[in-house]
């Protein structure tokens, strides 16, 4: 009994302990690891709290069992039950709707669940330390769901620059800001059958992700607010602000892949990204300048199997033998022909007999003009794959590096701020193998054919300057930004094969360069006392654009005569090949730019908005901007905007906007001129000129000038959170007409009876004459939906979970908008092609749905995400040829080690399961002869297959 009592005793001791205040303590840190000043701490259902001190500690008295509620500006809500006397709490950045965002609004502080318009904001900072890309452009392509891009192949320099999209449209269609200034676009114009055909980015890869905090991607239409090219919406690059820590990361992979080496399976497409970042404080006022930078290479990689069609002909045979024997083979006469015929092994009796009775010129060539691949393959020693084209990605080396400053200048908020970016990057990709029994190949000088290589070299450089403060009660901002893009070509592995003996083999081809400066006065006011605030923005911009285009060295333009001589005139004669076909001038794979070609054009622009915004009850936002520009080259346009947001509660949010738009003609529209090898229709290449809209050409096929691209745009959508729960919920549904849309015209050819445009074409070593043109118009009609949660499953525990998808459509409506004498001419297929529609309405997937999980404890973070495809549509103007790929998952997954509070180590793979697109089928005939084994118009997400990485990352305080 006195046992009982004693137990009785001691339980009743423990819970009046229990029940006394005791010291709780502990440090607060944010989700990188740094403490947090100012974060209020509270005991839940008291008056009793604290507040964080500058290393983020605290200090207070509560009881067990009772639950201590953390708060900060900016940061999820905590809940942690006392069970210690020490409780540290990692606090973790608002969901996404939380995010305050400078896109998409020009009042301070506009938050993203306040907005009238869909708004993402991806942390890139934390995606870079989990995902295995280290691109922008891959990084938004598996990310934001309305983002879509991929790396080409075989397209020129589409190879070394991947074209991006928003919301289905082109790339030329979605403008980019860096630090809410507008970014330039690359020199370089997609010509080829891609995505984006005929249109200019931005090339986000020039912008290296360490140096970049988050991207806010506005998807609605904005050309009101911020001017051309925002048909689509917005993409803002915001650069990191942080001091005092060093940031490296080192990320090496590469393709463990089934259909690795050509298909045999294996390691390919290695790459290395080495990345670091930091910054210092400058002033008392909070200044700051960082840097950030990084390196990468990455290995080509090649998904053909093996060439199916034929490689040599009869003559070849004899061209070995010969050769074998130290002939000269540029020039066999007859009688050597048929000396060397006699010992070709496999030439039978009866077919030796006819080339030995052959008297004239004309009979051997019908005589060897059969093929032979099989047996001359088996008598070289070689397999059909020596003679594979390369299809994948190319090769990259490159560096980037940024800065971004900022310094204070008093106390009420003046600053100067400037960033600046430099960028250098050499690709190589290849061409279509050159074979032997081809009039391109030079047999004498590469007597099994050859494979030409296109390599690039890419220069970025950008400079922005400002300051910003405070003119009586108005915000002004004046700014300055310059940009400039550079691609030049070199062609190597190659010859000019109409030079024969005399050609190099390396050419300097020329290039392109686009340069932008744009000038920004930018001024605002809040009124707190108006209505329940009010905000009044006007400002001016002044931008002016230069292109230039720079010739190559003349053997790489040039088509010359057996004799060596230029070809200036319709009748004279192309050196020939033995069978009597004309050897193409220029260098193979992409003939250089000619001094015809080489130009400097420049225009300018004025632009002026006005942006007014009121939140005339706690419930009902409106906002209205309407903007004015002028182009000195083609005129004015006047476009506007309206939206709003009605608040049905707290946490339920209606908003919609109207917007009309414009997209100005680029200056390398309007002037871009060259001869390029297109592959049209499954995949066989043409010498295809692109002539300006005020060439004699155009004149003679009645193509008018270019005008700008407008718009019509609306939204609708609702925003909604379940703060309990850690819920946001955001659906938009969309529509976008665009009339106008400028496109690239299919291949117009001569009549062949020695007319005007055939001496053109000829002249400018073409087969065909390509244009740009305001062709069409289209509709896109589409909805995004955005699901997110955070779920804390224990002190330090964590689980952050995002379901994004976007279901769109792009179509051509109407007619197409030929004119009168190409629709007499019949013309108007050619105009705007069968194969150009479905590039634009179904080469890229309609529904792209992303379900990402990040879980995270004191140690360990895994990353898993699974990216869903839908459907895309070979682009084949053949209507038996338009194979339907089906839709894809592809999952990434990742696990992350913190070793210590410095390093962290992480493994992982981007799609995991190695994952294709469905292969070429055979009955569609879009293989080309077994190049294409898998599309390479109708790309959902590339052809690399399971890549696996490591990553090891560093912070230093």
């Amino acid at each position: 009994m006195k046992n009982y009592y004693l137990i009785l005793f001691f339980l009743f001791s423990g819970l009046m302990v229990q029940a006394q205040d005791q010291i709780i303590s502990g440090m607060v840190k944010d989700d990188t690891g740094q403490p947090l000043p100012g974060v209020s701490v509270v005991v839940k259902g008291s008056d009793r709290g604290a507040v964080t001190d500058f290393d983020g500690k605290y200090t207070l008295e509560a009881s067990f069992g009772e639950t201590l509620v953390f708060t900060y500006v900016g940061f999820d809500t905590r809940e942690v039950r006392i069970s210690q006397q020490v409780h540290n709490v990692t606090m973790v950045a608002g969901m996404a709707l939380d995010e305050v965002v400078l896109v998409g609004s020009r009042r301070p502080a506009r938050t993203v669940v306040e907005s009238t318009v869909p708004i993402d904001v991806l942390d890139i900072e934390e995606l870079s330390t989990a995902v295995p890309q280290v691109n922008l452009n891959q990084m938004l392509n598996y990310v934001a769901p309305s983002f879509s891009s991929n790396t080409q192949t075989i397209a020129d320099g589409t190879d070394h620059i991947d074209p991006a999209s928003l919301r289905g449209l082109g790339p030329d269609q979605v403008l980019v800001l860096v630090n809410g200034k507008r970014r330039h676009t690359t020199s370089l114009i997609n010509v080829n059958g891609t995505f984006g055909r005929g249109s200019v980015g931005t090339d986000l890869n020039a912008i290296p992700a360490a140096a970049i905090e988050r991207i806010e991607v506005l998807r609605d239409g904005a050309a009101a607010q911020y001017g051309s090219d925002a048909i689509a919406g917005v993409i803002n690059i915001v650069l990191k602000k942080n001091t005092d820590r060093l940031n490296v990361d080192i990320t090496a992979g590469a393709n463990f892949s089934k259909n690795a080496n050509e298909q045999t399976g294996g390691v390919d497409g290695e790459t290395v990204n080495v990345a670091a970042s930091y910054g210092v404080s400058l002033g008392e006022e909070g200044g700051y300048l960082t840097f950030a930078g990084d390196f990468d290479y990455r290995e080509p990689y090649n998904r053909m199997k093996e060439w199916e069609g034929s490689v040599f002909n009869a003559y070849n045979a004899i061209e070995r033998v010969a050769f074998n024997s130290g002939a000269d083979i540029s020039f066999l006469s007859n009688e050597q022909i048929q000396e060397f015929a006699q010992q070709v092994s496999y030439f039978d009796q009866s077919f030796q007999e006819s080339i030995q009775a052959a008297e004239e010129r004309s009979t051997l060539q019908d005589l060897l003009r059969m093929d032979v691949t099989e047996a001359e393959l088996a008598a070289r020693n070689q397999d059909r794959s020596d003679y594979n084209m390369r299809i994948g990605q190319s090769a990259l080396r490159g560096g980037r590096l940024f800065a971004n400053f900022s310094l204070p200048l008093d106390e009420e908020g003046t600053e100067i701020y400037s960033f600046a970016g430099l960028s250098s990057r050499k690709g190589n990709s290849a061409g279509f193998y050159r074979l032997p029994n081809q009039s391109r190949t030079y047999t004498p000088f590469y007597i099994n054919g050859f494979l030409p290589e296109i390599n690039s070299k890419i220069n970025d450089i950008s400079f922005a300057a400002g300051i910003r403060g405070m003119v009586g009660k108005w915000n002004v901002d004046f700014s300055n930004t310059y940009g400039r893009n550079q691609f030049m070509y070199l062609i190597s592995n190659t010859s000019n094969a109409s030079l024969e003996n005399a050609s190099p083999t390396t050419f300097d081809a020329g290039g392109f360069s686009f340069a932008q400066n744009t000038t920004n006065l930018d001024v605002s006011q809040f009124y707190e006392n108006w209505f329940e605030g009010f905000n009044l923005a006007f400002g001016a911009e002044y931008r002016i654009e230069q292109y230039e285009i720079v010739a190559g060295e003349r053997a790489s333009y040039e088509q010359y005569t057996e004799e060596g001589d230029v070809i200036t005139r319709a009748d004279q004669q192309p050196a020939q090949d033995f069978f009597g076909n004309s050897r193409a001038g220029g260098s193979q794979v992409f003939p250089g730019f000619s001094p015809a070609n080489e130009l400097s054009r420049q225009r300018s622009s004025i632009g002026g908005y006005f942006d007014m915004e009121a939140d005339f009850t706690d419930k009902f936002l409106v906002t209205l901007a309407s903007r004015f520009e002028n182009y000195s080259d083609f005129g004015s346009t006047l476009n506007f905007k309206v939206s709003t947001r009605y608040k049905l509660t707290e946490n339920i949010n209606i908003r919609a906007a109207a917007n009309t738009g414009f997209r100005a003609p680029s200056l390398h529209q309007l002037y871009f001129n060259s001869t390029s090898t297109v592959f049209g229709a499954n995949g066989i290449p043409q010498e295809v000129g692109t002539f300006t809209n005020d060439s004699r050409a155009a004149q003679l096929l009645g193509i008018p000038q270019l005008k700008e691209e407008t718009s019509r745009s609306a939204s609708l959508g609702f925003t909604a959170k379940i703060p309990d729960a850690n819920l946001s919920l955001t659906v938009d549904g969309y529509f976008v007409a665009i009339d106008d849309r400028i496109v690239y015209t299919g291949q117009f050819r001569g009549p062949g009876t020695g007319s005007e445009l055939d001496n053109l074409l000829s002249l400018a070593n073409a087969e065909a004459a390509s244009f740009f043109v305001n062709a069409i118009d289209t509709e896109s009609r589409g909805l995004d939906i955005v699901v997110a949660h955070n779920a804390y499953l224990g002190e330090n525990a964590q689980l952050n979970s995002t379901l994004s998808g976007t279901f769109s459509k792009t179509v051509k409506v109407g007619e197409t908008k030929a004119s009168p004498q190409l629709e007499r001419a019949g013309l108007t297929d050619t105009y705007f092609s069968e194969n150009s529609r479905l590039l634009l309405e179904e080469s890229v997937p309609h529904t792209k749905v992303n379900l990402t999980n990040n879980f995270s404890t004191n140690r360990f973070n895994v990353f898993l995400r699974n990216v869903f495809f839908g459907e895309t549509t070979e682009a084949s103007s053949d209507p038996t040829g338009r194979q339907v790929f089906s839709s894809k998952v592809v999952t990434d997954l990742s696990i992350g080690y913190k070793a210590t509070e410095a390093l962290t180590l992480t493994v992982g793979a981007n799609n995991l399961f190695d994952i294709y697109p469905d292969r070429a089928g055979e009955e569609f005939g879009n293989r080309s002869g077994g190049r294409y084994d898998w599309s390479r118009q109708a790309l959902q997400y590339g052809l690399s297959g399971r890549f696996l990485f490591a990553k090891m990352s560093l912070s230093l305080d």
